[in-house]
């Protein structure tokens, strides 16, 4: 390998490695996009842009998978990891980082944040 690899955005570990499109870190199993932050062929990336757990840029209308398992008030079981959303909006200003509102079948509508989620 000619170029050197970042560090883990997460543990700062060294020890990153390539996945496809993907860097992965081994020590803690974070999965990050190898080009995060540069300028890709669509052109530049605006700096407020909401990324998911792996740091794509979400836009209003596509369709995510959750990536872990959610807790949901009032209801018995949560979402499980592998449901996938249609349709998203952003909300850059929600609370508590709560940045896309949604419609999820069997719960309805509610928020979720960009990082339990992976663009489909």
């Amino acid at each position: 390998m000619n170029e050197t690899l970042p560090q883990c955005p997460e543990c700062s570990s060294v020890h990153a490695y390539e996945m496809g499109a993907l860097l992965v870190c081994p020590e803690c199993g974070h999965e990050w996009a190898a080009g995060a932050g540069e300028v890709g062929d669509a052109g530049a990336v605006p700096d407020g842009a909401i990324r998911d757990s792996v740091g794509n840029v979400l836009a209003d209308g596509d369709d995510v998978t959750v990536v872990k398992a959610l807790k949901v008030k009032g209801h018995p079981t949560g979402i499980k990891a592998g449901t996938k959303v249609r349709g998203i909006r952003l909300n850059p200003g929600g609370p508590d980082g709560h940045d896309i509102d949604c419609k999820i079948d069997g719960f309805g509508a509610m928020q979720l944040k960009s990082s339990v989620v992976r663009k489909a």
